[in-house]
């Protein structure tokens, strides 16, 4: 009798889960269309292109750009706009923590949001950012992806992208970064109220940048890792 009663209850459970996912589906999509009925993909990259500031990619350190790799998506180049070891890591984490403080996101899942949606973090946003995250993989090369990454992400005191952020946190025009100031700046979209107002922690967050450069094989002078 009991045995039946926990078959019932975890069926229960089941079907509510179920439920609750194709709920949080459908308004992730009905998300995802309302954003590009706003404005394409086209005219959000135009609109970006715009911004003061705009840096090209081929204006970076390619030393900025695997620094930005290293520490927010080392499989950039591999996967289709979603990581799903990451994806489902941070699942795990959220679970056991009962919260969304990890989200698993790509460069391209966060071009999706810098570009099309809000910073709130929920679930209905994290599906409609994976959909746009297909659609950008599907319009944009990685190179550009990464271009629009590093120029709509906000650095804290009023800089959006590297080109208004450099200049006002370093004195140096993005191309002129060292690698220690490319791996600094690469940190600090994380947790850009904190790193640009405090020196040691930025400094701290920038270690744990040129780490993981030197992980992946990303360091000047070290083999990429296969």
């Amino acid at each position: 009798m009991i045995g039946k009663m926990v078959k019932r209850v975890l069926l229960g459970l089941a079907l509510i889960a179920g439920l609750a996912c194709a709920v949080v589906g459908v308004r992730g999509y009905q998300m995802y269309r309302s954003a590009l009925q706003e404005k394409s993909i086209e005219e959000a990259v135009v609109e970006l292109h715009a911004q003061p500031g705009y840096t090209s990619v081929d204006e970076l350190p390619q030393v900025y750009l695997d620094a930005v790799v290293a520490i927010e998506d080392h499989r950039f180049y591999t996967h289709c706009g979603i990581d799903i070891i990451s994806i489902c890591r941070a699942a795990w984490n959220d679970l056991r923590t009962m919260s969304l403080e990890e989200g698993g996101s790509t460069i391209t899942q966060q071009v999706a949001k810098n570009l099309f949606l809000t910073q709130e973090k929920e679930f209905t946003r994290k599906v409609a950012e994976v959909f746009l995250a297909f659609d950008l993989e599907a319009t944009c090369s990685k190179r550009e992806i990464l271009e629009l990454y590093v120029n709509s992400s906000y650095f804290g005191l009023g800089c959006t992208g590297i080109g208004q952020a450099a200049p006002q946190m370093l004195g140096v025009v993005p191309g002129d970064m060292t690698l220690e100031q490319a791996a600094l700046m690469a940190g600090i979209p994380n947790e850009p109220s904190l790193y640009s107002s405090d020196r040691q922690a930025a400094e701290a967050r920038r270690d744990v940048v040129l780490m993981q450069m030197e992980k992946y094989g990303l360091m000047p002078g070290v083999a990429t890792a296969s």
